[in-house]
């Protein structure tokens, strides 16, 4: 019997080998975008599952608030992870992690250095703590002496090639001596740390401290099996009044209740480590995050465009009704029982979509290369066969096979004989109802993408026109220049000589994704609980306004004219706002200085104000900010000759060659990282933009079909139409404007839910776009257009048929 049903589905399949091959086409499209976007999801939601205490174990953040200036970290302090573990029994293993920047990395009696910068410091029971395999070296022995250090597989290879790296020596920063105690396997790409080289905590000065107030580690807790991390947090309160309340008092000169009257706030949390990759966004993260709403958009996109593969299949099932009713009364006429013709039709709808998989998992080895590109993934290719995988396709077989062939296989099975062969059912377009629901669905799905992907880019091409406050264009930061010394601004100075070369300058602190330091101000020589602020930092040199194109509103900038600048700062608007000044000129705000055993107070003079410019994402606000002139070898950065760019940039690498021989020279453009801030949302609109085609493609595919069977259906009333003169246009009219109502309908539908969408996601965005209303429309008027040229290519054959030919039998 099962040998039969098969035979005969696969006859039908030959049989109609145009509504086969658009089934099968649209199906194996739509099931490659769910296995590609499967891929991304598992592996997003894979992030560190690998360990095998993950759902035990805990980050330890410090968030709090200072009059006003909130700081969210994934940071500790230097003494919180010995504490947690001395005084809370529920706390059964504690590590910190201290990133640590670039590296100068090179073997011991070579010349050549190469950068590292996926370096940190660690404790010695790093390996015991998480179940990153070690390949060779002692697990509980490799990081406990000071100067030791643990390569990856890969990092041991590029330094040491096939000798045995254990105990041999790395030369860092052409300064220490470091010996190699352990080489681990390369890190998962699915785990949120991702480290090549780590050195022992031993040997790290400020890992010693036992300063509360300092926030510079990534620290891991492991609880009790079972224990609630409710309970422990619950106690923590006790423990910033035990261990930071004496340092507020110290620092702030006031009690902690006092601060806490004052409007201000201080806290531990415990935030889990398996959801770190998908709901963190902390300031102190080891690594770029993901983001889990675009996991449920993705999975969303996927879910949809299987549906609108599906959605083919059953409208032109249910328009092709009238020729298999003809046969489902023949059959039963020949004694076929309803549950046989049931897993006849079934049958068919399962062996298109066994085929259409098959297909979709060639097109996905073909595919997956490029997807990987897009989505910046290493998925491999044998995830699909593992047995989660399996079963996910199985279960996909099974439920696109019953929802594509349960029209045709519940409802015309039912038919009765009698009334079937008499011809008295009407199953033609005008009863076609639910497909057109279906093609509604389709167009509207479509629509919301297209407009979804217009919106996407709207925002990227805002942020990248957007006035920021200075100028990124033509600014080359030349990393590093510490390496250097005492040198960097003689080698800064020699660079300004060369006319390609506009000006130059020495820094911290850039705009875009640079570090600045975030310490404690207070106006006068005292703090106290009201007026104590955290506010950025950043250490410039006098040519800082100049090379990046800043301007001042009030004041000046640093000059060499002023000797007493070294006590100077100059702030931006929204720090004088935020202190609620009418003019922040010559007012005096202090700092500590010295050490954390003896501090001392020192006070700066604010010489000018500058106009505020936007120095991280356009997510955020513009937050206070100021300056202080220093000494600061972060970055060289140089305004060149935008028409002598190469000149330029093989100038710099010259004079760096003199001024550090044998060092290796990078670079990079200040507007190429200003666009890196945003890759999460280029890529999401890379994505859209690839799916978006893909649904509108589905979709044409679908209606396109339905246009033959419409064409088939009404052949020889298009043949008595031409007889009485109608032309060919107006026959194309009359086949296509039944199908354009319903993407009209469809845009009326997806206009709302689109605004209602694209208004959430800009929403994490400060600075955001308008959504201009002509996206709406340009999105409506491009799915009509597609609808009609698909439709019209359909139409125009049939209307160019003879009518000799359409009529002949009657």
């Amino acid at each position: 019997m099962l040998k039969n049903y098969l035979n005969v589905a696969l006859r039908n399949l030959f049989k109609h080998k145009f509504y086969s091959l658009i089934n099968i086409l649209g199906l194996s499209i739509g099931l490659t975008c769910f296995l590609m976007i499967s891929l991304y999801v598992v592996d997003e939601l894979s992030y560190d599952t690998f360990h095998s205490d993950i759902e035990k174990t805990y980050r330890m953040d410090f968030s709090g608030m200072i009059n006003g200036s909130e700081f969210i970290t994934a940071l500790s302090s230097a003494p919180a992870a010995k504490t947690m573990v001395a005084e809370y029994p529920e706390v059964t293993d504690a590590v910190r992690i201290r990133e640590s920047g670039n590296w100068l990395i090179k073997r011991k009696d070579t010349e050549n250095n190469y950068y590292q910068n996926e370096v940190a410091f660690v404790d010695p029971n790093f390996f015991t703590f998480f179940d990153f395999k070690l390949i060779k070296g002692d697990v509980e022995e490799c990081l406990k002496r000071p100067k030791t250090l643990v390569l990856s597989e890969t990092e041991a290879e590029k330094i040491f090639g096939e000798e045995d790296p254990i105990g041999q020596i790395v030369v860092i920063d052409n300064d220490e001596n470091w010996e190699v105690t352990g080489v681990f396997e390369d890190m998962p790409s699915n785990s949120h740390m991702n480290f090549t080289m780590m050195f022992t905590m031993e040997s790290r000065e400020e890992a010693q401290s036992q300063f509360w107030m300092s926030f510079n580690f990534v620290t891991y807790l492991k609880l009790q099996d079972g224990f609630n991390p409710a309970v422990l947090e619950a106690k923590f309160p006790a423990l910033i009044e035990k261990y930071i309340g004496p340092e507020v008092e110290k620092y702030i000169g006031v009690s902690l209740q006092e601060f806490y009257d004052a409007g201000n706030a201080a806290g531990f949390s415990l935030f889990p480590a398996k959801d770190i990759h998908l709901y963190s966004d902390k300031d102190g993260e080891i690594m770029a995050n993901g983001d889990i709403k675009y996991i449920y958009v993705f999975t969303a996109v996927a879910l949809f465009i299987l549906i609108l593969a599906c959605i083919n299949f059953m409208n032109l099932s249910t328009a092709r009704s009238a020729g298999r009713a003809k046969e489902v009364g023949v059959r039963k006429v020949m004694g076929a029982y309803r549950h046989q013709l049931i897993r006849q039709f079934l049958s068919e709808a399962f062996i298109i979509t066994f085929i259409s998989i098959v297909i979709a998992y060639v097109l996905s080895f073909l595919l997956l290369g490029q997807f990987n590109e897009l989505a910046a993934k290493e998925m491999r290719i044998d995830q699909l066969f593992s047995t989660g995988f399996i079963a996910i396709i199985l279960s996909v077989l099974l439920l696109v096979g019953l929802l594509a062939g349960s029209y045709p296989a519940f409802f015309l099975s039912k038919f009765r004989p009698v009334e079937v062969l008499k011809g008295k059912l009407n199953l033609g377009l005008k009863s076609g109802g639910l497909r057109s629901i279906l093609v509604i669905v389709q167009f509207c799905v479509s629509i919301i993408m297209i407009i979804g992907t217009a919106i996407v880019f709207q925002q990227l091409s805002y942020i990248q026109n957007k006035k920021l406050g200075f100028s990124k264009d033509q600014v080359v930061m030349v990393h590093d220049p510490w390496i250097m010394g005492d040198k960097a601004s003689s080698y800064k100075n020699e660079v300004l000589q060369s006319s390609l070369i506009k000006s130059g300058t020495l820094s911290s602190f850039l705009p875009v994704d640079t570090q600045s330091n975030n310490n404690l101000w207070f106006p006068g020589a005292t703090p106290t609980k009201d007026e104590s602020y955290v506010f950025y930092q950043a250490r410039v040199d006098h040519e800082y306004l100049e090379t990046l194109g800043m301007e001042m509103v009030e004041g000046r900038f640093f000059s060499k004219d002023f000797p007493s600048d070294s006590m100077a700062i100059v702030v931006n608007e929204s720090l004088v706002r935020h202190m609620g000044w009418d003019t922040g000129l010559n007012k005096k705000l202090s700092t500590y200085g010295g050490s954390q055993e003896d501090p001392t107070v020192e006070v700066y003079n604010v010489v000018g104000i500058i106009k505020d410019f936007h120095y991280t994402s356009l997510k955020n606000n513009i937050e206070p900010l100021l300056f202080t002139l220093g000494n600061s070898r972060g970055y060289v950065s140089f305004k060149i000759d935008g028409e002598n760019v190469r000149e330029s940039l093989d100038f710099i690498e010259a004079k760096w060659d003199e001024f550090a021989p044998g060092q290796p020279f990078q670079y990079s453009f200040l507007d190429d990282r200003f666009t890196d801030l945003y890759q999460s949302e280029q890529k999401l609109g890379q994505i859209f933009s690839v799916f978006a085609f893909l649904a509108i493609f589905i979709a044409c595919l679908g209606l396109y079909g339905l246009a033959a069977f419409t064409a088939e259906q009404r052949t020889k009333e298009i043949g008595v139409r031409k007889v009485l003169g109608a032309s060919i246009m107006s026959i194309i009219t009359l086949l296509s404007k039944e199908f354009l109502k319903l993407v009209a309908i469809a845009f009326i539908i997806a206009a709302p839910l689109s605004y209602y969408f694209m208004n959430q996601w800009l929403q994490d965005f400060e600075n955001r776009t308008n959504m201009n209303v002509m996206i709406f429309i340009s999105a409506g008027i491009i799915a009509l257009v597609i609808a009609w040229v698909t439709m019209s290519f359909q139409s125009w054959n049939a209307a160019r048929i003879n009518p000799a030919r359409s009529l002949k039998d009657e």
